[in-house]
């Protein structure tokens, strides 16, 4: 039983390229919706999804936070309703752990090809798209349920081959896939966000005017995102673009 963590960015777009072209299938992918990716995101795992159909691999599984009070609550509407930030803003990674791993656990946790490899005493195939200079992630083998795959690793393909194999197949560019509010944000992605998506800069700036701070400053962690915007900068007083990656909360990027 294969299950493919789908992040709907650069890697994890890769990773089923790479899947396919070596004649690796998975049973299962799944897209853990946080409720808080930027358009581009949501438009770029549309794309994938047909070219799943296309290739016979299976349709793509949007998997979402389940509350017993709070149904359907985002992420953003939850750190607004408790008036706080991303748990990473203070340098933990909770919020990863309910929006994106808890989903992806619960999904596996009620579907018969998952629960009949456990039944047999076996572990589960788990795919992790973290490339080749990301090898510091790779730390799991295995746990209980999972055996953990990281064939971007394996294959020995880095940023750059993942970008070609993506154009290899005709597929558009992802974009960063990231949260439009995380605070682990580049000051030239805020900039980035600013640009191209106003009215989500608006919502982030929302959530950091609402929370209540002590130990962080805002957004972004030592500083405030909404002060850094008004000292009127430009992207070209940053040199922190760098190499475009994408969340690094959990896998499946």
């Amino acid at each position: 039983m294969k299950v493919v963590a789908y992040g709907g960015g650069t890697n994890s777009t890769a990773m089923l390229i790479g899947m396919y072209e070596t004649g690796v299938s998975p049973d299962v992918i799944l897209f853990a919706d946080t409720g808080g990716e930027k358009p581009h995101t949501y438009d770029h795992v549309r794309v994938v999804n047909a070219w799943c159909k296309k290739v016979g691999f299976p349709e793509i599984v949007i998997v979402k936070k389940r509350g017993r009070v709070f149904v359907g609550e985002t992420l953003e509407e939850n750190c607004i309703r408790k008036t706080m930030l991303p748990s990473i803003a203070y340098g933990y990674k909770t919020c990863s752990q309910k929006y994106k791993v808890q989903p992806q656990d619960m999904y596996c946790n009620n579907n018969d090809g998952c629960k009949a490899v456990w039944d047999a005493g076996n572990l589960v195939d788990k795919y992790i798209g973290y490339d080749a200079d990301e090898e510091r992630r790779a730390k799991f083998t295995e746990n209980e349920k999972y055996k953990f795959h990281y064939p971007l690793i394996a294959a020995e393909w880095g940023r750059e081959e993942c970008v070609e194999a993506i154009a290899r197949h005709g597929l558009p560019q992802p974009g960063k896939s990231a949260c439009f509010f995380c605070p682990s944000s580049k000051k030239a992605e805020i900039l980035a966000l600013r640009d191209q998506y106003p009215d989500l800069l608006e919502r982030a700036l929302k959530m950091e005017d609402q929370a209540n701070l002590t130990s962080v400053k805002g957004l972004g962690r030592t500083f405030s995102w909404r002060v850094f915007l008004a000292n009127q900068v430009t992207p070209e007083q940053f040199s922190d673009a760098g190499k475009e990656m994408d969340c690094g909360c959990y896998d499946g990027d």
